[in-house]
Protein backbone atom coordinates (compact mmCIF):
# COMPACT_ATOMS: atom_id res chain seq x y z
CA UNK A 1 0.00 0.00 0.00
CA UNK A 2 1.32 3.47 -0.85
CA UNK A 3 2.14 5.27 2.21
CA UNK A 4 0.14 8.58 2.68
CA UNK A 5 2.00 11.73 1.76
CA UNK A 6 3.11 13.75 4.73
CA UNK A 7 1.38 16.98 5.74
CA UNK A 8 3.50 20.39 5.63
CA UNK A 9 2.65 23.61 7.01
CA UNK A 10 -0.65 22.69 8.55
CA UNK A 11 -1.62 20.70 5.92
CA UNK A 12 -1.43 23.08 3.24
CA UNK A 13 1.10 21.12 1.33
CA UNK A 14 1.13 17.31 1.30
CA UNK A 15 4.31 15.75 0.40
CA UNK A 16 5.29 12.33 -0.80
CA UNK A 17 8.77 11.16 0.62
CA UNK A 18 11.21 8.30 1.26
CA UNK A 19 11.02 5.75 3.35
CA UNK A 20 12.44 6.76 6.94
CA UNK A 21 16.14 6.43 7.06
CA UNK A 22 16.38 8.43 4.16
CA UNK A 23 16.20 12.17 4.29
CA UNK A 24 13.28 13.51 4.99
CA UNK A 25 12.43 17.30 4.46
CA UNK A 26 11.55 18.90 7.88
CA UNK A 27 11.67 21.97 10.00
CA UNK A 28 14.97 23.33 8.45
CA UNK A 29 12.60 23.19 4.77
CA UNK A 30 9.72 25.21 6.96
CA UNK A 31 12.24 27.85 8.39
CA UNK A 32 13.72 28.10 4.56
CA UNK A 33 10.47 28.51 3.15
CA UNK A 34 9.10 31.52 5.51
CA UNK A 35 12.67 33.41 5.21
CA UNK A 36 11.85 35.68 2.16
CA UNK A 37 8.52 36.30 0.76
CA UNK A 38 8.13 35.89 -2.98
CA UNK A 39 5.40 38.15 -4.81
CA UNK A 40 3.55 35.79 -7.47
CA UNK A 41 5.53 36.76 -10.45
CA UNK A 42 9.00 36.32 -9.01
CA UNK A 43 11.27 33.47 -10.12
CA UNK A 44 12.30 31.26 -7.74
CA UNK A 45 15.01 28.91 -7.54
CA UNK A 46 15.05 25.81 -4.99
CA UNK A 47 18.38 25.01 -5.14
CA UNK A 48 19.21 21.18 -3.99
CA UNK A 49 15.69 21.10 -3.90
CA UNK A 50 15.55 16.77 -2.96
CA UNK A 51 11.48 16.15 -3.06
CA UNK A 52 10.55 20.24 -3.99
CA UNK A 53 9.46 21.33 0.09
CA UNK A 54 11.21 24.28 -0.26
CA UNK A 55 10.15 25.74 -3.32
CA UNK A 56 6.56 23.86 -3.21
CA UNK A 57 5.65 25.22 0.30
CA UNK A 58 6.49 28.52 -1.42
CA UNK A 59 4.57 27.72 -3.88
CA UNK A 60 1.69 26.73 -1.21
CA UNK A 61 2.04 30.11 0.64
CA UNK A 62 2.17 32.69 -2.32
CA UNK A 63 -0.70 31.38 -4.72
CA UNK A 64 0.76 32.30 -8.37
CA UNK A 65 4.50 31.76 -7.57
CA UNK A 66 5.76 29.31 -10.24
CA UNK A 67 9.30 27.51 -9.20
CA UNK A 68 12.05 26.24 -9.92
CA UNK A 69 13.01 23.12 -8.30
CA UNK A 70 16.89 21.78 -8.91
CA UNK A 71 18.40 18.21 -7.90
CA UNK A 72 20.92 16.03 -8.91
CA UNK A 73 19.08 12.80 -7.96
CA UNK A 74 16.85 11.11 -10.55
CA UNK A 75 14.47 9.53 -8.24
CA UNK A 76 13.94 12.59 -5.48
CA UNK A 77 13.58 14.91 -8.88
CA UNK A 78 10.81 11.93 -9.91
CA UNK A 79 9.46 12.67 -6.45
CA UNK A 80 9.55 16.42 -6.71
CA UNK A 81 7.13 16.45 -9.67
CA UNK A 82 5.00 14.28 -8.38
CA UNK A 83 4.44 16.28 -5.20
CA UNK A 84 4.25 19.39 -7.34
CA UNK A 85 0.82 17.48 -9.61
CA UNK A 86 -0.02 16.54 -5.74
CA UNK A 87 -0.37 19.92 -4.76
CA UNK A 88 -1.98 21.48 -8.20
CA UNK A 89 1.65 23.38 -8.32
CA UNK A 90 3.24 24.10 -11.72
CA UNK A 91 6.49 23.68 -10.83
CA UNK A 92 9.85 22.95 -13.61
CA UNK A 93 12.06 20.54 -11.71
CA UNK A 94 15.51 20.35 -13.17
CA UNK A 95 18.11 17.62 -12.85
CA UNK A 96 21.33 19.30 -12.44
CA UNK A 97 24.32 18.90 -10.50
CA UNK A 98 25.02 22.37 -8.59
CA UNK A 99 28.68 21.40 -8.52
CA UNK A 100 28.86 20.56 -11.85
CA UNK A 101 30.59 22.90 -14.33
CA UNK A 102 28.91 25.86 -16.19
CA UNK A 103 28.32 24.21 -19.63
CA UNK A 104 26.74 21.49 -17.96
CA UNK A 105 24.15 23.20 -15.96
CA UNK A 106 23.67 25.63 -18.86
CA UNK A 107 22.96 22.63 -21.06
CA UNK A 108 20.14 21.40 -18.28
CA UNK A 109 18.36 24.60 -18.33
CA UNK A 110 20.22 26.61 -15.42
CA UNK A 111 21.01 29.99 -16.96
CA UNK A 112 22.59 32.57 -15.63
CA UNK A 113 21.06 35.80 -14.41
CA UNK A 114 17.76 34.26 -14.33
CA UNK A 115 16.08 33.95 -10.92
CA UNK A 116 14.89 36.73 -8.46
CA UNK A 117 14.94 34.54 -5.53
CA UNK A 118 17.01 31.74 -4.62
CA UNK A 119 16.93 29.25 -1.80
CA UNK A 120 19.05 27.02 -0.99
CA UNK A 121 19.87 24.30 2.15
CA UNK A 122 23.36 23.17 0.90
CA UNK A 123 24.71 19.76 1.92
CA UNK A 124 25.76 20.21 6.34
CA UNK A 125 29.46 17.93 5.88
CA UNK A 126 32.29 17.07 4.20
CA UNK A 127 32.89 13.37 3.69
CA UNK A 128 36.21 12.46 6.31
CA UNK A 129 34.39 15.20 8.63
CA UNK A 130 31.59 13.07 10.17
CA UNK A 131 30.07 10.02 10.69
CA UNK A 132 28.38 9.71 7.35
CA UNK A 133 24.45 7.90 7.39
CA UNK A 134 24.67 4.24 6.29
CA UNK A 135 21.31 5.51 4.09
CA UNK A 136 23.39 5.74 0.54
CA UNK A 137 20.04 9.37 -0.04
CA UNK A 138 20.48 10.25 3.13
CA UNK A 139 24.08 10.78 3.10
CA UNK A 140 24.32 11.94 -0.39
CA UNK A 141 21.64 14.88 0.91
CA UNK A 142 24.11 15.72 4.20
CA UNK A 143 27.39 15.29 2.90
CA UNK A 144 29.92 17.12 0.29
CA UNK A 145 31.97 14.74 -1.98
CA UNK A 146 35.39 15.55 -1.34
CA UNK A 147 37.31 16.73 2.25
CA UNK A 148 37.41 20.61 1.40
CA UNK A 149 33.83 21.36 2.58
CA UNK A 150 35.10 25.42 2.45
CA UNK A 151 35.71 24.62 -1.35
CA UNK A 152 32.69 22.62 -1.88
CA UNK A 153 30.16 25.45 0.30
CA UNK A 154 32.06 28.42 -2.17
CA UNK A 155 31.60 26.29 -5.22
CA UNK A 156 27.71 26.03 -4.05
CA UNK A 157 26.90 29.29 -3.51
CA UNK A 158 29.05 30.57 -6.54
CA UNK A 159 26.44 28.51 -8.89
CA UNK A 160 23.38 30.30 -6.67
CA UNK A 161 25.16 33.77 -7.43
CA UNK A 162 25.00 32.68 -11.25
CA UNK A 163 21.86 31.84 -11.40
CA UNK A 164 20.62 34.68 -9.24
CA UNK A 165 20.15 38.03 -11.38
CA UNK A 166 21.83 41.03 -9.56
CA UNK A 167 19.64 42.61 -7.24
CA UNK A 168 18.23 39.37 -6.38
CA UNK A 169 17.67 37.91 -2.82
CA UNK A 170 19.59 34.67 -1.86
CA UNK A 171 18.39 32.57 2.19
CA UNK A 172 20.11 29.99 2.67
CA UNK A 173 20.06 27.97 6.00
CA UNK A 174 23.15 25.75 7.75
CA UNK A 175 24.74 24.65 10.44
CA UNK A 176 25.45 27.37 13.24
CA UNK A 177 28.87 26.13 13.37
CA UNK A 178 29.82 27.04 10.01
CA UNK A 179 28.96 31.01 9.92
CA UNK A 180 32.46 31.76 9.43
CA UNK A 181 32.55 29.99 5.91
CA UNK A 182 29.26 31.03 4.98
CA UNK A 183 30.24 34.66 5.48
CA UNK A 184 33.45 33.79 3.99
CA UNK A 185 31.73 32.61 0.42
CA UNK A 186 29.13 35.42 0.66
CA UNK A 187 31.69 38.38 1.10
CA UNK A 188 32.17 40.09 -2.27
CA UNK A 189 29.30 38.41 -3.68
CA UNK A 190 26.19 40.23 -1.35
CA UNK A 191 25.63 42.53 1.00
CA UNK A 192 22.92 44.10 3.06
CA UNK A 193 23.15 40.13 5.23
CA UNK A 194 20.82 39.36 7.97
CA UNK A 195 21.77 36.56 9.96
CA UNK A 196 19.12 35.02 12.48
CA UNK A 197 20.42 32.15 14.93
CA UNK A 198 18.12 28.98 15.52
CA UNK A 199 17.61 27.83 18.92
CA UNK A 200 16.26 24.52 20.09
CA UNK A 201 15.21 25.96 23.38
CA UNK A 202 15.81 29.55 25.20
CA UNK A 203 18.98 28.20 26.99
CA UNK A 204 20.29 26.14 24.40
CA UNK A 205 23.68 27.35 21.89
CA UNK A 206 21.70 27.73 18.60
CA UNK A 207 22.13 24.81 15.81
CA UNK A 208 21.63 26.66 12.58
CA UNK A 209 21.36 29.81 11.10
CA UNK A 210 18.93 31.41 8.87
CA UNK A 211 20.74 34.21 6.34
CA UNK A 212 19.50 36.22 3.62
CA UNK A 213 21.00 38.42 1.28
CA UNK A 214 21.11 40.58 -2.07
CA UNK A 215 23.35 40.12 -4.65
CA UNK A 216 26.05 42.93 -5.49
CA UNK A 217 24.35 44.86 -2.68
CA UNK A 218 26.89 47.20 -0.09
CA UNK A 219 24.12 47.59 2.56
CA UNK A 220 25.34 46.50 5.85
CA UNK A 221 24.99 43.44 7.76
CA UNK A 222 22.12 43.15 10.47
CA UNK A 223 21.81 40.36 12.77
CA UNK A 224 18.32 39.56 13.92
CA UNK A 225 16.82 38.08 17.03
CA UNK A 226 16.82 34.21 17.62
CA UNK A 227 14.34 32.00 16.85
CA UNK A 228 13.51 29.48 19.54
CA UNK A 229 12.13 26.82 18.37
CA UNK A 230 10.48 24.71 21.92
CA UNK A 231 9.30 25.78 25.03
CA UNK A 232 10.65 24.36 28.77
CA UNK A 233 7.57 22.08 27.75
CA UNK A 234 9.27 20.45 24.18
CA UNK A 235 6.04 21.80 22.42
CA UNK A 236 7.03 24.67 19.50
CA UNK A 237 7.01 28.40 20.68
CA UNK A 238 4.39 30.74 19.44
CA UNK A 239 6.83 31.59 16.55
CA UNK A 240 7.64 28.02 15.66
CA UNK A 241 4.22 27.20 15.44
CA UNK A 242 2.82 29.85 13.55
CA UNK A 243 6.12 29.17 11.11
CA UNK A 244 4.90 25.28 10.80
CA UNK A 245 1.37 26.57 10.62
CA UNK A 246 0.13 24.47 13.52
CA UNK A 247 -1.47 25.78 16.37
CA UNK A 248 0.21 26.69 19.61
CA UNK A 249 -0.08 24.41 22.71
CA UNK A 250 -1.32 26.90 24.71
Amino acid sequence: MTKAPDAFLGGRLRLHQPARGAHRAGTDAVLLARLLIPAPEDRLCDVGAATGAVGLACAALVPGLRPTLVERDPDLAAQARTNAALNGIDARVIEADVLAPATDRRAAGLMPDSFDVVLTNPPYFSAGHHRASPHPGRAAAHTFAGDASGEALDAWIRTCTAILRPGGRLGLIHRADVLAECLQTLRGRYGGLAIRPVHPRAEAPAIRILISAVKGSRAALRLQPPLILHGPDGAFTREAAELHGVPPCC
